[in-house]
């Protein structure tokens, strides 16, 4: 793996981490490759089942893209697979959760919104800045479904950043916490998920996406379906046994 990126196991939790602090872990060609490498791992990593994704230091969970990079290169439009993102090009059906402990700026937000859930650091702040360079934000295109109208256009157009605090007022955020206290509640949540039926949060991961991009009544019906394999799996016995039995259900993903 790329040595912009780290990736660590903590009991059944993955944490990958983007290790550029001194560029404010800005993506470049390492980072992308590192991250590719590293959402395959947890993929096919048996003993983890929900990752962190985080930034080294204190400073930047990720500026955006290293813009010297891209200059050098004269990239102009990127192409789709330019970036691993999860629920698009890149496919992960375990939770992922982003510790956010700095600025998450332009395609350090668009990592941010392709994780499922996120910790933010109260000093954290959030930017899509591509209006302030003359980029662009296609792959803000998800934000439709999570965020005002209005609140969005504002981010879109002025490229301003917001605080963790309004990130979580406008439901962007699911947790802010003290600086120190990123990781910890990262891991206790992580941890939580951990502890349930593997092939109920899988599941539920993939239902809400479906629903997301179907509609309501398409979403009811592929649910159905979805749901079938977890209610005739081993595990869906499990848990009510070891209710009955008062002891913690042991997970076996079948």
């Amino acid at each position: 793996m790329a040595e912009e990126i780290l990736y660590e196991n903590r009991g059944r939790v993955a944490v990958i981490m983007i290790n550029r602090p001194a560029a404010r872990n800005a993506i470049n060609q390492g980072v992308r490759e590192g991250l590719a490498e590293a959402w395959e791992r947890f993929a096919n990593d048996r003993e983890a089942r929900a990752a962190i994704l985080t930034g080294a230091g204190d400073q930047a969970f990720c500026a955006g893209a290293d813009l010297k990079e891209m200059a050098v290169k004269k990239l102009g439009s990127l192409p789709r697979n330019f970036l691993s993102t999860l629920n698009v090009n890149t496919q992960v059906t375990k939770p992922v959760i982003a510790a956010v402990n700095g600025v998450a700026y332009a395609g350090g937000w668009a990592l941010v919104q392709m994780c499922d859930l996120v910790v933010a650091s109260q000093t954290a702040r959030f930017a899509i800045t591509e209006a302030k360079v003359g980029r662009g934000m296609p792959w803000a295109v998800p934000l439709t479904n999570m965020i005002p109208q209005k609140i969005l256009l504002e981010i879109l157009l002025t490229g301003n950043p917001i605080t963790a605090q309004r990130a979580y007022e406008i439901g962007f955020v699911n947790h802010v916490v003290p600086a120190d206290q990123v990781m910890p509640k990262a891991l206790e949540i992580a941890e939580t998920i951990a502890e349930n039926a593997p092939l109920t949060v899988a599941a539920a991961k993939e239902m809400v996406y479906l629903a997301t991009d179907m509609g309501r009544g398409a979403g009811l019906e592929a649910a159905r379906h979805l749901f079938d394999h977890v209610y005739r799996s081993e595990d869906a016995q499990e848990g009510p046994r070891a209710f009955a039995e008062k002891r913690k259900p042991q997970w076996k993903g079948r």
